[in-house]
């Protein structure tokens, strides 16, 4: 199962915003505070874990646009300080949904990414 997550940063008081889409359906979470764009993305993929997890969806590819987010993930690169607890918590989830995998893919692939976009736009 593909499961597609993009997180996103707006002027405040917006602020942070998520999307996460399984199967056609979005999830869109917008005004989570002040952040940065990498704490968003961040946001994003765990709640695309907790969704896989809370859905039994073991063996699920999560699907995102932050390349760094998603190399930090998989331990291909270094997690800095400020995003060690969400290393944290995405592995908590993988390791009880296992095998979740992150994965990269371009922006203009990814659904939750158009979902984020979309619900700009209304």
């Amino acid at each position: 199962m593909k499961i597609f997550f993009d997180g996103g940063l707006r002027p405040l008081p917006a602020g942070m915003e998520t999307a996460v889409v399984i199967a056609g359906q979005a999830f869109v979470a917008r005004g989570l505070g002040a952040g940065t764009s990498m704490t968003a993305e961040w946001l994003a993929l765990i709640e695309a874990a907790r969704r896989a997890v809370a859905l039994g969806l073991g063996g699920a590819v999560l699907l995102g646009d932050a390349a760094a987010v998603v190399a930090q993930a998989n331990g291909r690169v270094r997690c800095p300080a400020a995003h060690v607890a969400h290393l944290a918590d995405f592995l908590a989830l993988r390791d009880a949904a296992s095998p979740l995998r992150a994965r990269y893919v371009k922006r203009s692939q990814n659904l939750a990414g158009i979902a984020l976009a979309a619900a700009h736009a209304r």
